[in-house]
């Protein structure tokens, strides 16, 4: 087995090493309190409550193109027929009788290349 240790990791450039082109989340966010409040969060600088189960999510940085993939803890990602962009993640919960409903903490991890 090899061992890697490292103090600091730098772009060729000398400056900081950044996950802009390789495939790790490029956001996170959770929000509790029914979805009032932001909680630990990466690249996210706003939770929104639209109403009843319907929440958004805006990146501080923008991606390059749409994100190739969003996970939300809810049951669908993207309402209304709003398609996700480059600068929001829209979701909505429901209850098991597929009603809206707000949850008590939601998740969000947003995969694809910052702009």
């Amino acid at each position: 087995m090899s061992t890697l240790k490292a103090d600091t990791i730098q772009s060729t450039s000398g400056g900081a090493a950044t996950l802009t082109k390789q495939s790790a989340a490029k956001a996170f966010a959770h929000s509790a309190s029914n979805g009032t409040s932001l909680g630990s969060s990466l690249n996210v600088s706003t939770l929104t409550d639209h109403g009843s189960g319907l929440y958004s999510i805006t990146f501080t940085n923008t991606m390059s193109a749409v994100p190739a993939a969003q996970y939300s803890d809810l049951l669908v990602v993207g309402y209304n027929n709003d398609p996700v962009t480059t600068s929001v993640v829209k979701s909505q919960s429901f209850s098991s009788s597929f009603g809206a409903i707000d949850r008590a903490n939601v998740y969000y991890t947003v995969h694809g290349d910052l702009a």
